[in-house]
């Protein structure tokens, strides 16, 4: 269908996510992604963005946006994403995104958005009242990935379907257009241990920043005293520690607080279990506190003290967007030339 035929990927390992800038970062965020988009710097090429295109999915104030922005990224540099090293920009800073959406949307098919289950989630029994943009915002995500050719996504379980979205939209424009291999086919990078941490209140519910009491998180810019407190007032049972995983069974608050030291400690949880077997929480929480303090406590210092200087995350985040668009820009301009469009 074009005069040339496009070129097929044939690039190096990239990988990219991102955060929306939607409230406060918590432990769930920095055990479940934050700590593995560090390492996964010095793995392959990494590109991490604030998600503030997908944030308008859902009412959000515009006075807070823009510092909820800066927050999130005094949080990525904080928990060790090194600017020299991974890309590090907003959303909406590299136009690319939304111009491939809107192709990508002529890409996507009804029958397939139909299908994802965090529209029917969020949306509730009123879908009508929902934005098209929240219907839409999983061939955004596609749009985020392929942009920039990556070839892994860290991804949790609720959003292992709209990656295989992405990589239907990928192959159907690739078939479409008659240019075979010109996306590459993304993979999921599953997030591993500590990457499911429950609230420290209800321990059936995923820590999330949205649960009206504060003391269900820990959030990120928490200092010392409110990280220890939180643990010691953490939700328990009245059972001791038993020696196996296999009898946590049926103990949610349990299984949480032993996977979070497991995760803050780097062992296993039999390793915690282990160490801790047929003893009471009364041993375990004075220990996980000292030790969530030592680890959490040191990024939420580092994050008061990013914020307090907003024009050198605002540089930080400017740079960002110049080496974004610098991989964008020709992806987008060769898609635009494989769809036919008018170059002038």
């Amino acid at each position: 269908m074009t005069d040339q035929a496009p070129a097929p990927f044939t690039g190096k390992s990239r990988v990219l996510s991102g955060v929306q800038p939607t409230g406060d970062l918590h432990l769930g965020n920095y055990l479940g992604a934050l700590v593995k988009f560090a390492r996964l710097q010095h793995e392959m090429e990494t590109f991490i963005f604030v998600a503030d295109l997908h944030a308008l999915t859902e009412w959000t104030d515009p006075k807070k946006l823009k510092s909820n922005v800066r927050e999130i990224t005094a949080a990525y540099l904080a928990t060790g994403l090194d600017p020299k090293v991974a890309t590090i920009f907003a959303q909406s800073a590299v136009p690319e995104h939304a111009e491939l959406a809107w192709i990508f949307n002529c890409v996507a098919r009804l029958g397939w958005l139909d299908r994802m289950t965090q529209f029917k989630d969020k949306a509730g029994k009123h879908k009508e009242r929902s934005s098209v943009g929240l219907y839409t915002y999983p061939v955004l995500q596609a749009a985020d990935i392929l942009v920039y050719k990556a070839t892994h996504v860290p991804v949790g379980e609720d959003q292992r379907q709209h990656l295989e979205l992405t990589r239907d939209i990928a192959q159907k424009f690739n078939h479409d257009f008659e240019a075979p291999g010109f996306f590459p086919l993304p993979e999921a990078l599953t997030q591993g241990p500590g990457a499911r941490i429950m609230s420290l209140r209800d321990g059936a519910v995923k820590m999330s920043k949205s649960d009206p009491s504060d003391n269900s998180r820990i959030n990120l810019t928490d200092d010392a005293d409110a990280i220890s407190q939180k643990i010691r007032k953490a939700k328990t049972d009245a059972e001791l520690l038993p020696e196996k995983l296999d009898d946590l069974a049926g103990r949610p608050e349990a299984q949480n607080l032993v996977g979070v030291y497991a995760a803050l400690a780097g062992r296993t949880a039999q390793d915690v279990l282990t160490e801790f077997a047929g003893q009471g929480f009364g041993k375990l929480k004075p220990q996980l506190a000292d030790l969530a303090v030592s680890v959490m406590g040191p990024i939420g210092g580092e994050m008061r003290r990013l914020l307090a200087d907003p024009v050198e995350i605002d540089k930080i985040l400017g740079a960002g967007a110049e080496r974004a668009r610098e991989v964008a820009a020709p992806t987008l301009a060769e898609v635009k030339r494989i769809v036919g469009y008018w170059a002038g």
